[in-house]
């Protein structure tokens, strides 16, 4: 896994989670902040997976060190073969060494075994992201 800038995964993140959201624009707010950091497995210079990691309050139970993954996506055609577990893996690396004490995500529900198989467990129900689509907000401790 390498870090990369914030535009280096963008188109992907597009192409997975945002269709035909307009291409100039962040993904995701603090997309671009100076305290995230963001990650991707390459072949070359094309992304083939891609995941952020910044310092962001969990939204239901706020505690110093919170840090939040968001924008997770991997090429549709490579899925299940261990890009985003790898990625995920440097995302929570990242947050550590940073001194993050919990992580946390609003994971889409078709990528929940991901996160579970990573050590994050879910935290309530099902909720609807607005044009985007089934969530469930799921945490991970940092002992």
């Amino acid at each position: 896994m390498e870090q990369v800038g914030p535009r280096a995964g963008r188109a992907l993140r597009r192409a997975v989670l945002r269709p035909g959201s307009p291409p100039a624009e962040p993904t995701y707010q603090a997309e671009e902040a100076p305290s995230t950091l963001h990650f991707a497995a390459l072949a070359g210079e094309q992304v083939l997976s891609v995941g952020s990691v910044m310092p962001d309050p969990h939204p239901r139970s706020p505690l110093p060190g919170d840090w939040r993954v968001r924008g997770m996506a991997t090429r549709e055609e490579l899925r299940g073969r261990g890009l985003g577990a790898a990625v995920l893996a440097s995302c929570e690396q990242a947050a550590r060494e940073r001194g993050a004490r919990r992580l946390w995500c609003n994971a889409r529900t078709g990528a929940r075994g991901l996160y579970e198989r990573a050590g994050f467990a879910v935290e309530g129900g099902v909720f609807e992201l607005p044009g985007i689509g089934p969530h469930v907000l799921m945490s991970k401790p940092l002992p």
